[in-house]
Parts: structure tokens; sequence; C-alpha cells
């Protein structure tokens, strides 16, 4: 449960939830979709934390130099072995899930089966390969690429045309307020071991950045996703339930105020779990002014 970093698991939920909440808006909701949008989502995400742990344990980027929380070898919590055998159960668990899902919102569909197969390799290989592996992409800066796309785009677009079948050009603001968000979250926890990440050889984003600019790209993607939801919004709908969403600008705005200003790294570490529920709520707010709508 620890490894499974539970405080993350709110980014997968949230864009799950807002793209099914988008098809409900269009009358074409299924509730056997939206569950294993769910499980499946969720169950990458915890295997991209286990093999992050792993990645990272392997080549000593997780030393007593780390800012943030204890991570599972590291901490003696578990042994290398016990977290390549959870990762391996957690990819059989994802995989299973993904099949079943694709089997009953996708029927004997050829052309949609096989893209969602290739999709779903992809997720699979950008969940593990972001610590683990000889080059790592975590390592050389493409960590946030790979959140956005998969954790945005993929995780909205996708759910809701196995909503649907269908994908309106107006569904990707969602998408891209939803990856700029997730995006928020690794930008804090990579602002927060910016220096350790340095000495270790880790260039993730920030680090190619500077603190300075890592700050300034921080305030750019809460701009972005305020952007595109708004955009979303009134495309969508014309009610003012659907901007509704614009409670959850508070708590993350507060959070974007503590990571431009605070250099203290358990400041920095108690942003990253008050970013994700943030996000989370913006979401749930998004969905529910879609539904009272």
């Amino acid at each position: 449960m620890h490894a499974a970093r539970l405080r993350t698991l709110p980014l997968a939920s949230g864009s799950v939830l807002l793209a099914s909440a988008l098809a409900a808006s269009q009358q074409q909701f299924q509730w056997s979709v939206f569950l294993l949008s769910l499980c499946t989502a969720l169950l990458l995400q915890i295997l991209s934390n286990l093999a992050n742990d792993y990645g990272d344990a392997e080549k000593g980027t997780d030393d007593e130099t780390r800012l943030g929380p204890k991570r599972a070898i590291q901490a003696g919590l578990l042994s290398a072995e016990q977290m390549l055998r959870g990762i391996k159960l957690c990819a059989l668990a994802a995989l299973v899930s993904g099949l079943l899902l694709l089997k009953l919102a996708l029927g004997s569909q050829l052309l949609p089966w096989l893209f969602f197969i290739g999709l779903g390799a992809m997720a699979l290989v950008a969940a593990v390969a972001y610590t683990m592996g000889k080059r790592p992409y975590g390592y050389q800066g493409y960590g946030d690429i790979a959140v956005f796309t998969f954790f945005g785009l993929v995780s909205v677009l996708g759910t809701y045309y196995l909503h649907t079948q269908t994908l309106p050009i107006w569904i990707w603001g969602a998408g891209i307020a939803s990856g700029a968000l997730a995006t928020m979250v690794l930008n804090i926890n990579n602002i927060r071991d910016l220096e350790p990440d340095k000495m270790a050889g880790k260039t993730t984003f920030a680090v190619k950045l500077g603190l300075r600019n890592a700050r300034l790209y921080h305030l750019l993607l809460l701009a972005l996703a305020l952007v595109a939801s708004l955009q979303l919004a009134l495309q969508s709908q014309t009610s003012i339930w659907s901007l509704v969403f614009l409670f959850a600008l508070l708590p993350l705005s507060k959070a974007c105020v503590q990571v431009l200003r605070s250099d203290d790294a358990q400041v920095l570490d108690r942003q990253l779990p008050a970013t994700a529920k943030a996000a989370f709520l913006w979401n749930v707010l998004f969905s529910i002014g879609l539904l009272f709508t």
C-alpha cells in the first residue's frame, strides 16, 4: 500500500470521471465502461508507481539525500525481488482489466480493437519505462510529456470514445485540462527533488528548466488547465453550473503559491497531495456541473 502511493491515485480517477460525465451529458453513459476504465487507469498508475520505486532504487537515485517520503525499497519495506513480482502482477491485472473493458465496449469491431490494443501496449510500456530499463525516459526529461498524454489526452479521449464510439473536437479541451493538472503534480515532485536528481544524474524536465523556469512552467500549466476548462464549459454548456469547477481554483492556487515561493522540501511535499486532491475536486465539480445542467 505504501509503494502504491495512494495519495497520487486521484489523478487517474479524475480524468475517467470527467470523461464519463461528458458521455452522460450526451446520454451515452455506460456503467461497465466507467467501472472498468476506472479500474484499468488505477492499475496503470499503481504499476507506474511500483516501477518508479524499483527503477530509482536500482539506479541509486533513492538515497539518504532524497527529500520526499521514503520509498518502499529504500526504506527496506520490500526487497527488489518482491517489488518486481508486484510489478508483474499489477501489469497482468491491468492487461486483464483493459481487455475486458475493450470486449464490453467495442464488441467485435476490428479497427477500434487494434487501435486500443496499440494504445494499451503503449500505456503499459510508458508505466514501466519511466524509470526502469537501460534508457528510462523519466531520466531524460520526457516524463511530463508522458503524464500529459496518458493521464490527460488518452485517459479522457479514450474513455469518452469507449462510452460513445465518437470523438468530437470539443472533447480535447477536457483532455488538455486533465493532462495539465496531472503534470502539475509531477512538476512539484520534480521541483522538490531537483537538486538530488541533478546529483544522481536524473535529468527531469525541472532539472532541464532550472528552478525559476520550472516554477513559471508550473504557473503556465495551471493557466492551460483553466483556459481549456473554460473553453470546454462555454462550448458544451450554457448553464452557470458548467462553471462550478472554478471553486477548485482556490485550493489549487494556494498550492501553486507555495510551489512558487517555498524552498522547503517538506512544504513542497505537502503540495503533492494537496494538488492531486484539488485536481480531483476540479474534475468532480466539472462533472457535477455537467450532470446538473
